[in-house]
């Protein structure tokens, strides 16, 4: 039974494992005596369980003539009208709310944005709540086994910098080349991080609660934490009870989303050689701790004047701040720390909002849960103009030896530039357009960002008024797009708009 659910079209299935997840909050709510919520998301599974049954037998049979096609338009429909599906209990079980809200929270979560309309947590349920979370968390799913499944063999989604042996995924020892069938590439991707994906999720749900967590708040932030979504039922970190143990863990699991290698073997190498030699843990490494002592520098250089008793707490407490904010907008997570806010009034000044929005367009890792550029078109960019330098000095030397270049493409570089390009004029296009809906630049410039770089929490380097909830819904609409385009990934689009992607 389950190998021939397993054989029907991905978009179908995707749509059982929605509806089925529909009934986790229907129980979560009716342990609660919340009745209303758990008739919503149980009457909503069950129907839409029965249609994706009806859809299941309709097509059980089709075989798309081109995969990699089939695959990337239903990559493209799971982030589009899948959340018209998963959006119907949310809109009933809220009740004050319009099904564009709905809809745009649907689309926020599972392309693991974590933009919300609804800036009071209280206007939600737990059961609300918990189907925000558990959105994110499968969107991230989602997103893991498409990048190694179907962007990988197409060479998008950052795999287009990486030379023929570093492309090739070797999760659990079996190349992804030698897979024809896209479906069978789909299922066994997926059988072989599901209990990865799961396991580190439950551990760090564990951490949680003996940090002090309530269960609904620790699952919530474990699976927004795996999926860098951002999302939390208390309206962020600092009305949690776990503090900073829980803040240490949930740093710890943020690694996960520098580099797939901390979850997938792409090289011969083991153990942790294996991440040593990894060039975007190593930009990331960079990353968090050069801006981390950049910004604890910036808050000592404000507080240097203002005496304070316990001055050095303060200080050790910033320095824990910034190291947590780097990466966790570098992971385009966007949670913020606790001691976050300590820094601001030791020093006395504002969010630092350009550094955390160049954190979050830099982004984390290929085929991470992770937006942004990413860490490896980043290195390949760095390579370049080292190489460039070099020439500079010696003209007549002789290039690209070594295993990190051989790691490379030729033309990595050039695809690299190539892809900033795409990420600036989807910028420009992006504020251009919410512009029109009579934004100004700087809102319109911070939601761009958290739209493309999918770091919904991104608003807080805004003013202090801004927020998705008052936004037209014509902007709504706009940044609901631009989350499609930040996670599928402009060359994605362009390849689905190439005319020799559709011939026969």
């Amino acid at each position: 039974m389950v190998a021939r659910v397993l054989n029907l079209p991905l978009v179908v299935i995707l749509m059982i494992i929605g509806a089925l997840s529909m009934y986790i909050p229907a129980i979560y709510a009716a342990t609660g005596s919340n009745w209303h919520s758990a008739r919503s998301f149980f009457y909503s599974g069950t129907i839409f369980l029965a249609v994706s049954a009806m859809l299941g037998i309709a097509t059980f049979n089709y075989a798309p003539k081109r995969e990699a096609r089939d695959q990337l338009l239903t990559l493209l429909s799971a982030f589009t009208i899948l959340p018209i599906m998963l959006a119907v209990p949310l809109w009933d079980s809220v009740q004050n709310t319009s099904f564009l809200n709905a809809y745009f929270e649907m689309v926020s979560s599972l392309t693991t944005t974590g933009a919300t309309v609804f800036d009071d947590p209280a206007r939600l349920t737990g059961a609300d709540h918990l189907w925000r979370a558990l959105t994110g968390w499968l969107g991230g799913f989602l997103i893991w086994v498409a990048a190694i499944a179907i962007l990988e063999p197409l060479n998008l989604g950052g795999f287009e910098v990486l030379g023929r042996s570093g492309g090739e995924s070797t999760i659990g020892g079996a190349q992804s080349i030698g897979i024809t069938d896209a479906r069978a590439r789909v299922r066994r991707y997926a059988t072989l991080l599901a209990p990865v994906y799961l396991g580190l999720t439950v551990l760090l749900w564990i951490g949680l609660l003996l940090a002090g967590d309530s269960p609904l708040v620790g699952i919530c932030h474990a699976m927004s934490t795996l999926a860098t979504s951002g999302i939390s039922p208390v309206g962020g970190l600092s009305e949690a009870s776990s503090g900073f143990p829980g803040e240490a863990l949930i740093l710890c699991f943020l690694v996960f989303a520098l580099s797939r290698r901390t979850f997938a073997r792409d090289t011969s190498e083991r153990g942790f050689r294996r991440l040593k030699a990894d060039p975007e843990l190593q930009m990331g490494a960079v990353f968090a701790l050069a801006v981390a002592v950049l910004l604890f520098l910036r808050h000592w250089a404000g507080a240097i004047e203002v005496e304070t008793a316990g001055a050095a707490a303060q200080g050790t407490s910033a320095l824990w701040g910034g190291v947590f904010m780097v990466l966790s907008f570098l992971t385009t997570t966007g949670f913020e720390s606790v001691a976050w806010e300590g820094a601001r009034n030791w020093s006395g000044l504002e969010t630092p909002g350009l550094i955390l929005l160049g954190l979050a367009m830099i982004g984390g890792g290929v085929a991470t849960t992770a937006g942004g550029v990413k860490l490896l078109r980043v290195y390949v960019l760095y390579r370049h103009a080292q190489r460039e330098l070099e020439r500079l000095v010696h003209p007549s030397s002789v290039g690209g030896s070594g295993r990190r270049a051989r790691y490379l493409r030729r033309q990595g570089a050039y695809v690299a530039w190539i892809f900033f390009m795409l990420f600036a004029m989807s910028i420009a296009g992006v504020m251009l357009a919410l512009a029109m809906t009579g934004l100004s630049f700087e809102n319109s410039l911070i939601l761009t960002i958290a739209a493309l770089s999918t770091t919904g929490p991104l608003t807080i380097v805004g003013e202090p008024g801004l927020s998705y909830a008052p936004l037209a819904d014509s902007a709504k609409l706009i940044l609901m797009a631009s989350m499609v385009l930040g996670r599928m990934e402009t060359l994605a689009i362009v390849a689905l708009l190439n005319p020799g992607f559709w011939r026969r």
